[in-house]
């Protein structure tokens, strides 16, 4: 006779081989399939912050229509030729203040240049500007802020009032007083200002996102397990301190833009021959009643890029702020 079959424990799960079936009984008698080959559990569903950022600026429309004019903004100033065939410095004073005429769709300056084409070719100072700065702020404040941050002590109080004192000097007073000696018509000096004035501001977000990162368990226990203070800081700390830092930063772009159009229209930025939306705002600013052409064209190019870069650091903003998710 065949041996009785034992009676299963009410939520005991039976041995399973290769091929038998895979249902799981669970206590309240419920069946539950498991995953299969193309399923996947939470944990390896998990994504990283970056991940799940990029996959939500896809998805974001402000972020592709941003995206799209600062690529273009970038495309035209490393190659102005391509739309703007004409040399920004050659001017005819025969057609100064002239309107638009076939070749020349915004008309022409006081000096008889072609406005098309400065406004083309300015894009290339103001796009250098900008990013030239924003990374010599953001690294400039990040290593700063980090590292106070992260040892604090006695160099976190010495930068904390010397952030303090940079915090206290007027932007724009501060451009009048100290570029008003440089002779120089490159980009460089305005650069060089504007991450002297500007790394406070990073640096205090940088030095704050290290303090909340460092308390953190995985940072406690690579310390516990004898990482060294360089280790935990490029591997453990610095990677998740980074995001805010990002995302400033990529605001502040907009705004060294305009901060450099500021200055230039006032005298002490960059200065002729080179083409900038400042200088052109400057001179169009004398002849807004007769021809304000000369004054649209440059203005709206500077503030659509200035709108842009804004546009793209709330996009960012958004992504990588996981309160906002």
């Amino acid at each position: 006779m065949p041996e009785p079959v034992p009676p299963k424990d009410e939520g005991a799960i039976a041995p399973t081989g290769f091929g038998a079936s895979m249902d799981l009984a669970t206590s309240d008698g419920e069946t539950v399939e498991p995953a299969g080959p193309g399923d996947r559990g939470p944990d390896e569903r998990a994504r990283s912050l970056w991940s799940d950022a990029w996959r939500d600026l896809r998805r974001n429309p402000i972020f592709i229509v941003s995206g799209l004019i600062i690529l273009f903004l970038v495309f035209i100033a490393i190659w102005p030729q391509a739309i703007a065939s004409g040399n920004p410095l050659s001017c005819d004073l025969a057609k100064a203040q002239e309107g638009s005429q076939p070749g020349h769709p915004f008309g022409f300056t006081s000096q008889g240049c072609d406005v098309y084409t400065r406004t083309v070719y300015g894009a290339r100072a103001s796009v250098t500007v900008g990013v030239c700065a924003t990374l010599g702020v953001a690294i400039v404040g990040t290593a700063l802020g980090g590292l106070a941050g992260f040892f604090g002590g006695f160099w976190d109080s010495i930068l904390s009032r010397v952030t303090d004192i940079f915090f206290g000097i007027p932007v724009v007073l501060g451009g009048l007083v100290l570029l008003s000696v440089v002779t120089s018509s490159s980009v460089w000096p305005v650069v060089g200002f504007m991450v002297l004035l500007g790394w406070p501001q990073i640096s205090r977000i940088a030095r704050g996102s290290v303090i909340t990162i460092k308390q953190n368990d995985f940072v406690q226990a690579a310390r516990a397990l004898g990482a060294s203070n360089s280790r935990m800081m490029l591997r453990h700390v610095l990677p998740n301190a980074v995001a805010p830092v990002i995302v400033v930063a990529t605001i502040a772009l907009g705004t060294y833009i305009a901060l450099e159009a500021t200055l230039s229209y006032l005298g002490v930025g960059l200065k002729p021959p080179s083409v900038s939306w400042g200088i052109d705002i400057s001179d169009a600013s004398k002849f807004i009643r007769n021809a304000p052409h000369m004054l649209l064209w440059p203005a709206g190019a500077l503030a659509i890029t200035v709108l842009a870069f804004i546009m793209l650091g709330d996009a960012v903003r958004d992504a990588l702020d996981p309160k906002l998710r």
